[in-house]
C-alpha cells in the first residue's frame, strides 16, 4: 500500500513516485496467488531475450498496485505518468477502463482526479502487451522488444489550475528560439494551461530567466483561462542580450526558466525548463556548424539497454554510458531507433553532446518482413510518436535533428508519400530544427529530410573500405546540395576471438576476431574525416546490444559490434583509436593486447597514441622512437622472442610521460 496519507499535501505542483511493490502475471496466469511482487521498472525479458532465444515472451504482462488516495486530496488533480510502457499499455482504475498509449518509447499520462474514490484503497491495473502488432510502430527491428513498464511511473498532483501535463505529456512549456546569436537571443514562450473548475480562472502567468545566481528577468501576463479547459496556449516573448551560449562539449551552459501561475498573493503552480540557446546549420560542402563555428560532429549510435538488465536502466546506468563516451571523445550521439528516456536526454545537454532523436519508423534492413504497412492505423501512430517525442523533448537544447526513419524499402507498400507527410509534421511541430533519416537505399525518400544520412558497412557487408569513399563522392557529386551524413558504419567484434594475421571474417559467422574491426575503423575513419562535406558520422554501435535472433560472434543474441562490451567493462582497441583521435587529452594504448598466442615472429606491434612521440620497448629493449601518424597511429616490426615477450610503449607529450603494458606469448 502506498502511504500517500503521511505525506504533507503541497500547495502547488508535486510529484510522488510509484515503483514499488507492484504485483505482475502474464495474462495466462489466471489462478489466484499467481502474482509475484516486483519493483518498476521492470521488464520480463531481461533473461529470454538476453539468452539469445528468438522466440522470447511476446504477450501481455498485468501489473497490479493498491493506491490508497487520502480525503485530503479530493480538492487536488491527480494524474498517473508513464516514462515507457513497451509496446502497448492499456491502464485501469478500479476496473474501470482509464486509457491506452500504443507506443513503447514515449511518456504517457492520464487523469484520476474523477476515477479514485478518496479516502480509500484504490486498484490501478495496467495491462502492457510487446506482441506485434501491425498499426505501432516498430514493425521489425535489428534490436529486442523488451516487454513491460521499464520506465519509471509516478503520480502528480496539482492545482485545478494549472500548467498543463496533458499536452502528449510535456511540461507544457515550449522554449521556441526564434533567434539567436551572439548580440542577443529572441525566445518565444508557449505555455499551455488547464482549468478543471466551472469557472473561467484568472490569473497571472509569470516568467522568469536565471543564469543560475541571479534573475535575468521577469515577464508577467495576465489571462483568461476557459471553464474546463484542458489545452489554453499563451505565448510570451522574451529577448536576452548578449546570450551566454550552450556550446556543445566545451561549454554546456544552461539558463533556467521558471513559468508559474498565480491567483494573486497565492502561487497556483510552477514548472522549469532548461534553456539552452544556440543556433546550428548544414552546410552541403562544409559540414556542420554550431553557434557560427564549424564542429566535426564525432558520433556513436546507442540502444537503451545492456546486459542482466535489458532495457531497464538506473541513471546511474546512463551516467555510466555518457562517462564512457565523454572519455573516448564522443560528441554527438545517434539514439536509435527510438525516443529514450528523458534522463539520456538530461544528461546529453548538462554534458554537451548532440543528441539525434528519432521515431521507432525502422526497416527490415537485411531481414525478412516489413517495416511499413499502408494503414490509417499505422500511419496515424506514426504520427502520435513523432508529435510525442518533439513536444515531450522540445526544451533540450542537446536535440540537434529529428529522425523520421531508418533502413526503410521501397518494395510491398510504398512509404514515400507517408514519410512526407511525416517531414511536414516534424515541421509543423517544430520549425527550428531540421530533419533527418537514415537510409540504405537509393532514391527520391532520401530527398525528403532536410539533411540526410547513409548507413554503411563497406569492408564488413561486402566490399572494401574503400568502395565507401568511391560511394561518397559519387553522391556529393550526383547531388552537390545535398547534406551527406554517416548514420552507421561498423564491424563486429569478440574480445575472445583474436588472430594474429588480418583475415576478412564472415559476418554472419561465428568468428568475429576483434582486429579486423579496429582495421575497419580505421581506415573507415581515414576516409571519413578527409571527407569535410560530410556532415557527422556516427559509429554503429558504441556498446554490444541484444538483438535475440543473431546466431554469430562469440554467443547468440548480441550484435557485437560495439566499441565496447555489452556490460560495459571492456573497451575494444577501436574504443582507444578513436580515443587518440577524437580526445585531446594524452594517452597512449598497443592495440591487440588481447591477442596473446602469437604464431608469428616477425610482427608488428601497433599503438594509439596522440602523444607527440612514442617509444617501444620489447622485453626492456628499446625498438624505436616514432612520432604517430595522422591518424595517430605508430606501427612498429618486432622480433619476439619464444615464450612470454613484455611489450611497453612510452608516449611523451610536452613534458608528461605514459606508458601501456601487455604481454604477447610466442609458441615456436
Amino acid at each position: 500500500m502506498l502511504l500517500c496519507h503521511q505525506i504533507p499535501v503541497l500547495a502547488q505542483r508535486s510529484y510522488r513516485p510509484l515503483n514499488e511493490k507492484w504485483q505482475f502475471r502474464f495474462s495466462h496466469q489466471v489462478q489466484r496467488g499467481s502474482e509475484v511482487q516486483i519493483d518498476l521498472p521492470h521488464t520480463w525479458n531481461a533473461v529470454d531475450a538476453l539468452s539469445g532465444k528468438a522466440d522470447y515472451k511476446r504477450g501481455i504482462g498485468n501489473y497490479t498496485k493498491s493506491l490508497f488516495v487520502p480525503s485530503e486530496w479530493s480538492g487536488k488533480r491527480l494524474f498517473i505518468r508513464f516514462e515507457g510502457a513497451n509496446s502497448v499499455a492499456h491502464v485501469f482504475v478500479n476496473g474501470k477502463f482509464l486509457g491506452e498509449h500504443r507506443g513503447g518509447y514515449t511518456a504517457f499520462i492520464f487523469e484520476l482526479t474523477d476515477k479514485v474514490d478518496y479516502g480509500k484503497e484504490n486498484t490501478v491495473l495496467v495491462r502492457v502487451n510487446n506482441a506485434e502488432d501491425l498499426s505501432v510502430m516498430p514493425l521489425v527491428g535489428d534490436f529486442n522488444f523488451y516487454g513491460g513498464i521499464y520506465r519509471a511511473v509516478s503520480l502528480l498532483l496539482t492545482d485545478k489550475t494549472c500548467i498543463s501535463p496533458l499536452d502528449h505529456a510535456s511540461s507544457g512549456v515550449y522554449l521556441q528560439q526564434e533567434l539567436v546569436d551572439g548580440a542577443s537571443a529572441k525566445v518565444n514562450a508557449r505555455i499551455v494551461l488547464s482549468n478543471a473548475t466551472p469557472e473561467t480562472s484568472k490569473v497571472q502567468v509569470r516568467l522568469t530567466v536565471s543564469d543560475g545566481t541571479k534573475e535575468l528577468l521577469r515577464e508577467t501576463k495576465a489571462v483568461d483561462i476557459a471553464a474546463r479547459t484542458d489545452l489554453q496556449s499563451l505565448d510570451i516573448p522574451f529577448t536576452i542580450s548578449k546570450p551566454h551560449l550552450w556550446n556543445g562539449c566545451v561549454d554546456p551552459f544552461m539558463y533556467r526558466v521558471r513559468v508559474s501561475l498565480w491567483n494573486g498573493q497565492r502561487k497556483l503552480d510552477e514548472v522549469e525548463q532548461p534553456l539552452g540557446l544556440r543556433s546550428y546549420r548544414f552546410d552541403a560542402d562544409r559540414g556542420f556548424f554550431l553557434n557560427g563555428a564549424h564542429l566535426a560532429l564525432h558520433g556513436v549510435c546507442r540502444h537503451q539497454e545492456r546486459a542482466v538488465v535489458g532495457n531497464v536502466l538506473t541513471p546511474q546506468h546512463i551516467e555510466e554510458d555518457v562517462a564512457i563516451m565523454r572519455e573516448m571523445g564522443v560528441n554527438a550521439v545517434r539514439l536509435a531507433h527510438y525516443p529514450q528516456s528523458a534522463y539520456t536526454y538530461d544528461m546529453m545537454d548538462k554534458t554537451g553532446i548532440l543528441a539525434w532523436a528519432e521515431i521507432p519508423f525502422v526497416g527490415p534492413g537485411g531481414y525478412a518482413d516489413k517495416g511499413f504497412v499502408d494503414t490509417k492505423a499505422f500511419r496515424e501512430n506514426g504520427k502520435q510518436q513523432l508529435r510525442e517525442m518533439i513536444r515531450q523533448h522540445y526544451n533540450h537544447p542537446s536535440i540537434f535533428v529529428w529522425g523520421l526513419f531508418n533502413e526503410l524499402k521501397y518494395d510491398g507498400d510504398n512509404p514515400v508519400e507517408y514519410v512526407k507527410e511525416l517531414n511536414a509534421l516534424a515541421h509543423q511541430e517544430d520549425h527550428t530544427r531540421p530533419t533527418t533519416c537514415a537510409s540504405n537505399q537509393d532514391g527520391n525518400m532520401n530527398l525528403i529530410t532536410d539533411v540526410m544520412a547513409w548507413n554503411r558497412y563497406d569492408g564488413w557487408y561486402g566490399a572494401t573500405p574503400k568502395s565507401l569513399a568511391t560511394y561518397l563522392d559519387k553522391m556529393h557529386a550526383a547531388y552537390p546540395k545535398l547534406c551527406i551524413g554517416i548514420s552507421e558504419y561498423g564491424a563486429g567484434a569478440s574480445i575472445f576471438q583474436q588472430q594474429d594475421s588480418l583475415k576478412q571474417p564472415v559476418p554472419t559467422g561465428m568468428w568475429h576476431p576483434e582486429n579486423w574491426q579496429t582495421y575497419y575503423h580505421m581506415a573507415n575513419w581515414d576516409i571519413l574525416s578527409h571527407r569535410p562535406y560530410v556532415w557527422g558520422t556516427f559509429v554503429w554501435n558504441m556498446f554490444d546490444f541484444g538483438a535475440a535472433h543473431r546466431t554469430e560472434g562469440d554467443r547468440v543474441g548480441i550484435n557485437d559490434k560495439g566499441l565496447v562490451t555489452h556490460d560495459r567493462k571492456t573497451k575494444k582497441d577501436a574504443y582507444f583509436f578513436y580515443k587518440a583521435n577524437w580526445n585531446p587529452q594524452p594517452m597512449v594504448y598497443i592495440a591487440e593486447r588481447r591477442a596473446v598466442e602469437r604464431t608469428r615472429q616477425q610482427t608488428v606491434v601497433t599503438v594509439f597514441s596522440n602523444c607527440k612521440s612514442v617509444t617501444l620497448l620489447v622485453n626492456g629493449k628499446k625498438i624505436a622512437t616514432q612520432h604517430p601518424d595522422s591518424m595517430n597511429v605508430c606501427k612498429f616490426e618486432v622480433t619476439l622472442q619464444s615464450g612470454s615477450n613484455t611489450l611497453q610503449a612510452v608516449g611523451t607529450a610536452k613534458k608528461q610521460q605514459l606508458s601501456d603494458t601487455c604481454e604477447w606469448f610466442l609458441n615456436l
